[in-house]
């Protein structure tokens, strides 16, 4: 029955196997938000398998990049209104005092919204920081990241974690720079980029103030190459 489903699954998602006796490790790369959450309705067992992967591998990390970014909130005012795009478990919403508004394709949780994450019940200009942790697998993420810029006020925070291998171009990842200048293009500034942990990037924007003259209609984006989450 697995094995059908994969055939049936692909290439809305990939999911692989370390081997056909194993537990499936997971390469996660969806066409688009909206068929994903459509699927993931369909059977949510694959989303969970799909988190039961990613959670395993993240405890094997030294360090998380969520907790990185609980510390960053918690040295800025709790005030700030938060949306944290592709939740998971809503760590983030848990354990930091602001309002975190938790969105993921799939909910699990009365506090996380269940939505295609390019299309959030959110209103514009709405929330101070929008963050997204290890998030980024649609291959319409372009898509997330202009509905962050719609609902971030002028001068809102844009916090992005990804896998380091994402970002490395030797291993057929992305171009830090062209994702750096394609965020820009988009109506953002960067603030920082942090490349000094082994397992993942952190960088930090802000969405400008003056939205209309700087933000170019086409933006050229680089492509992001699949998570693996291996099960162990």
């Amino acid at each position: 029955m697995f094995e059908n489903k994969m055939n049936i699954l692909n290439p809305l998602l990939l999911l692989r196997r370390k081997n056909l006796s194993d537990s499936p490790s997971s390469l996660i790369f969806w066409k688009s938000g909206k068929e994903a959450l459509d699927y993931f309705k369909e059977d949510p067992a694959l989303f969970d398998m799909y988190h039961a992967g990613y959670q395993e591998q993240m405890s094997h990390w030294p360090e998380l990049p969520v907790n990185i970014i609980m510390k960053w909130l918690k040295d800025h005012s709790p005030s700030l209104v938060v949306a944290d795009f592709g939740c998971g478990d809503a760590r983030l919403a848990k354990n930091v005092k602001n309002k975190v508004f938790s969105f993921d394709l799939v909910s699990h949780d009365p506090s996380v919204i269940a939505c295609d994450m390019s299309n959030t019940p959110l209103d514009s200009e709405s929330v101070d920081v929008a963050v997204f942790c290890l998030s980024l697998m649609g291959t319409n993420f372009p898509n997330y990241l202009q509905e962050a810029y719609r609902v971030l006020k002028p001068c809102g925070w844009l916090l992005i974690a990804e896998v380091k291998s994402r970002f490395d171009p030797n291993t057929g990842g992305a171009d830090p720079n062209k994702f750096t200048k394609a965020v820009c293009d988009l109506g953002f500034s960067s603030v920082s980029k942090d490349f000094s942990n082994k397992m993942f990037i952190l960088l930090y924007f802000k969405k400008k103030e003056d939205k209309v003259s700087k933000r170019k209609k086409d933006v050229e984006w680089p492509e992001l190459k699949p998570c693996l989450y291996k099960r162990r």
